[in-house]
């Protein structure tokens, strides 16, 4: 072989180890990226679905869609509202805490509507709302699961207290005047 043969082999086979290298560090950062803004919801979701791949390829488009959605926060007046609503639904729970448990995610839906959120079914809520909410979503589909035993009549009034304590943090979480662009939810996300 002459050397010239050798040096563009040597050089093609650099470049193909270099090319290499670099795509397994971009996946590398993506992955840290997904796994930093979704906390715990990039585990449940790897969980899930039984594959990394398919995992982070569902985090992925979640994140794209609600970038594509204009969330907003909520002005001083819908915030205030929304407020002495939650605080009607707390001390409404004392009377009755089969309604409290149902109003509470009425109003939770109704928060999570105005600020921008589609509210289709609830799988693709708890999806849309784990992108800029994830270290809370996990409350959300507790206080739903236990809000689907109270409709069937078999939650009790300890798993109804315990509903509405998940259904408050989602909801102090969703009246925050949060970030309104993808990027500094992004931000927003990777501080918390």
């Amino acid at each position: 072989m002459d050397t010239t043969v050798v040096i563009v082999v040597a050089a093609v086979i650099a470049l193909v180890v270099i090319a290499a290298l670099g795509w397994m560090v971009y996946q590398q950062k993506q992955r840290e990226q997904l796994r930093e803004g979704f906390g715990p919801e990039y585990d449940r979701t790897i969980e899930e679905r039984g594959s990394r791949g398919k995992a982070e390829a569902e985090l992925r488009e979640r994140q794209e869609r609600v970038d594509k959605l204009d969330i907003r926060p909520l002005d001083p007046n819908e915030r205030e509202r929304f407020a002495k609503s939650w605080a009607a639904t707390q001390a409404h729970f004392v009377d009755d805490p089969t309604a409290a448990v149902t109003e509470a995610d009425r109003l939770c839906g109704d928060l999570m509507q105005v600020r921008g959120y589609p509210v289709g079914d609830f799988e693709q809520r708890a999806a849309d709302v784990s992108v800029d909410h994830p270290w809370v979503v996990e409350n959300y589909r507790a206080a739903h699961n236990i809000a689907d035993e109270n409709a069937s009549g078999v939650a009790t009034t300890e798993d109804l207290r315990q509903a509405m304590v998940h259904y408050r943090s989602l909801f102090e979480d969703l009246l925050e005047t949060g970030p309104t662009t993808s990027s500094e939810r992004n931000t927003a996300e990777v501080r918390r």
